[in-house]
């Protein structure tokens, strides 16, 4: 049966405008709360990254994910030596670097490595401190 009206406002919209309601959108709905990753500099390896955020576990992903992980891990692997190659300029290895990525992003997004498919699975909102909290956070330290 087709849908008729407006289409409902994502959650995130909701809780920015102040116009969440447990009672009404539900507490199963309601995203858990992490604190935003560290700023990565731009020279930082995406296989180290990786292995990194690995080692710290991520609780989503499953044994069924093992096969996508490890397609993950190679086209990571295989990314590093054409981006040296492309910045050193050459333009078949810069191609081969956007073919690459192309690749890549689908995946990321298919295993909750970005905001919007962690949304989508129900995982996680990034919420920065506040100025009060931020000085909390300081007194305690």
């Amino acid at each position: 049966m087709a849908r008729t009206g407006r289409p409902p406002k994502p959650l995130e919209e909701h809780k920015r405008t102040g116009t969440f309601n447990v009672t009404r959108h539900g507490s199963k709905t309601a995203l858990a709360v992490v604190e935003p990753a560290p700023v990565m500099p731009h020279e930082a390896d995406p296989g180290d990254v990786f292995a990194q955020v690995m080692a710290e576990g991520v609780v989503w992903l499953g044994r069924t994910d093992l096969p996508a992980l490890a397609m993950l891990q190679s086209l990571l692997e295989e990314r590093k030596p054409l981006r040296a190659d492309a910045l050193a300029g050459s333009t078949e290895a810069r191609k081969a670097l956007r073919d690459l990525d192309r690749q890549l992003i689908p995946l990321l997004g298919e295993l909750g490595f970005n905001p919007a498919a962690r949304a989508r699975l129900g995982l996680a909102e990034v919420k920065t401190q506040s100025k009060l909290e931020e000085l909390r956070s300081r007194q305690s330290h």
